[in-house]
């Protein structure tokens, strides 16, 4: 097993979680098996019980695991599956030790940070390392660590010394240390500013750790004088140190990581013996997939006529060639109404999945985060200016989605931005406390059942539409919810839904959630048009909500985005995009004659089919 331990320094969001990724995706790229630990230094045990504001969204894996939203771009990037304990935390650690010096374990010895926590979590490291995370079922050959905070930190103090013992435990030809540093470009003087990566590395060889890449981190390009000097003060070869600007998109990352010779470095350093030079097709998928984003992203022209949509052209770049490229670059305006957009963070994943679906469907994605307490109808009286701004950015959407929240703050936002939506017959997606949402909507304001609500706002209300599930304790908040993967079954074949996901009989998603639709009132919904297309195992639980007579007003108590990757789109949020542009008909319709929705792209629909064009393609795409 070989360890890339990343490290960062002089300020924490310098970008280490996409540096990890990235790492991971050049050497999946070359054939090498990757796993990916993150480790975060607060005493928590896990994520679960963050605000949003605090550390971003809490991410969910397949077994129920509340972690850290870099593990989200690890499963992104490398297309894994992960585990709860591919997150370290100084409270697990912490926990794991204290319950063995309780049984006796230690054998009355005095339990010290060292040697028992540092052990502890080289124990910790060498066992999750070795857990298959992909298909093939067999262990990675490459783990990459990140060590979150700052070098320095008295919190990550511990980690840093269990990994200063940890690299003579596995040999050197095993063991790895890049450290991501900001190069701060002060606008007074334009100069790129090495002083501080300078102090970083120099402390952190001071505590027992030798930086073999050094990663630097900057707004614009650095110039090679710049990579000589971080070189000649931080005792590594110019080779060795890699300069990263802030790009175009986050999938530019590993192209330009590559292109500074990563390739050869790593597989001479650990002993990898990786083919070389790489042939032609080399990460061509994930090129491909940057040359989209970048596409979609382009400027709409404003010299192509109307009467040139659908005409074709050919475009050629480098050794590769393009075909199908709409000459017409689309926008789509997606209005997010949620309850933490102060932090883009909190919806990290919802956002992803957004863009996701939009380089799939050929659009730029422009995003409007709208706070829902702004919608509601105190708030015209309490600010005014807020309330027409929220109502007018609105109303200017394409597409509109409510996401998954807790609490009863904004609540009644976000009923208002169901009815505008039901009412207006604009395309929607809810998503959690999104799909519970529109369900109290839907009985207040169509069942006409007053003061209608969910227990979670209101638990003396006359209509509980919203319960708290059975297994759920109240008196404790940490993973108790229900978390992770579950089966859900299509009730009705004639659901939009269904039909995204290519005719699937069942589906398996992730879960978050402590409350869901009250049963008792299932029949009475469905009886006046509000269908539940799709159920838990036990036909008890509501997982997909689906509104008659209109053109995309669907809701998960599930979250698709957790599951989204970037060659792979999740269908509800691909179904958003689509009906928000007017294509998802006959994307629906081509799906069914050719039996193909889940795997074709909704860009092979052609004018000569008679079915209309949807937006930018790349593809059909031919290596020359």
């Amino acid at each position: 097993m070989k360890y890339i331990l990343v490290t960062g320094g002089v300020i924490s969001g310098v970008g280490k979680g996409v540096i990890a990724s990235s790492f991971g995706t050049i050497l999946k790229c070359c054939g090498v098996r990757v796993t990916c630990i993150k480790i975060d230094p607060y005493i928590n045990i896990d994520a679960g019980t963050f605000s949003p504001y605090e550390h971003g969204e809490t991410y969910v894996l397949d077994d129920g695991g509340e972690v850290d939203l870099d593990l989200g771009n690890y499963e992104r990037f490398l297309d894994v599956t992960l585990h709860r304990d591919n997150n370290i935390t100084t409270g697990k650690i912490y926990q794991q030790v204290i319950s063995k010096e309780r049984k006796g374990d230690y054998l009355g010895k005095t339990v010290q940070v060292v040697p028992h926590i540092t052990d502890a979590i080289q124990e910790w490291v060498e066992r999750v390392a070795h857990i298959p995370v992909d298909d093939s079922n067999e262990p990675a050959q490459v783990c990459i660590v990140e060590l979150g905070g700052t070098i320095g930190d008295i919190e990550g103090m511990p980690f840093v010394e269990a990994f200063r013992q940890f690299q003579f435990r596995v040999k050197r030809e095993n063991f790895c240390c890049a450290h991501v540093s900001l190069v701060p470009q002060p606008r007074s003087t334009g100069e790129p500013k090495t002083k501080p990566t300078q102090a970083s590395v120099r402390e952190l060889r001071g505590l027992g750790l030798s930086a073999d890449l050094i990663v630097c981190r900057s707004e614009k390009p650095i110039g090679q004088s710049v990579r000589d000097k971080v070189s000649n003060f931080c005792h590594v070869e110019p080779e060795q140190v890699i300069c990263i600007h802030d790009l175009s998109s986050v999938y530019r990352v590993p192209i330009l990581m590559e292109g500074q010779g990563l390739v050869e470095f790593l597989s001479e350093r650990l002993q990898l013996n990786l083919t070389l030079p790489q042939p032609k097709s080399y990460m061509m998928k994930w090129r491909n997939l940057a040359e989209r984003f970048d596409f979609t992203q382009s400027q709409v022209d404003p010299e192509i006529e109307p009467t040139e949509i659908g005409r074709w052209e050919v475009v050629r770049r480098k050794s590769c060639c393009y075909v199908g490229v709409d000459l017409l670059r689309k926008e789509v305006n997606i209005a997010l109404v949620g309850k933490y957009t102060k932090l883009e963070d909190s919806y990290a994943s919802v956002l992803k999945a957004l863009q996701h679906a939009a380089i799939e469907a050929g659009y730029k994605l422009n995003v409007s985060l709208i706070e829902a307490a702004n919608l509601e109808k105190e708030m015209k009286i309490e600010d005014p200016v807020m309330y027409h701004k929220a109502w007018q950015t609105l109303c200017k959407s394409n597409g509109v989605i409510v996401p998954g929240g807790f609490g009863k703050r904004g609540f009644e936002g976000k009923l208002e931005a169901c009815q505008w939506c039901r009412e207006m017959q604009k395309p929607f997606l809810g998503i959690c406390l999104g799909l519970q949402s529109a369900v109290v909507e839907f009985s207040r304001n169509v069942l006409k059942l007053d003061k209608a609500n969910s227990a979670e706002v209101d638990p003396h209300t006359p209509h509980p539409i919203i319960i708290d599930m059975p297994e759920h304790n109240q008196g404790q908040m940490g993973g108790t919810m229900r978390l992770g993967k579950r089966t859900t079954l299509f009730t009705s074949e004639k659901s939009v839904m269904r039909k995204l996901y290519g005719n699937k009989p069942s589906v398996e998603e992730r879960h978050r959630h402590r409350y869901e639709v009250n049963p008792k009132y299932v029949k009475q919904l469905e009886d006046g048009g509000l269908k539940f297309t799709g159920r838990d195992t036990d036909n008890k639980r509501m997982e997909i909500m689906e509104l008659d007579n209109h053109p995309y007003y669907v809701a998960t108590q599930y979250h698709p985005e957790y599951l989204s990757r970037p060659l792979k789109p999740s269908a509800p949020f691909l179904g958003l995009i689509l009906a928000s542009v007017g294509k998802l008909a006959p994307y629906l319709e081509h799906c069914n004659s050719s039996k193909l929705c889940n795997s074709s792209n909704p860009s092979d629909l052609s004018e000569d089919s008679g079915k209309s064009m949807i937006g930018l393609r790349f593809s059909t795409m031919f290596c020359l």
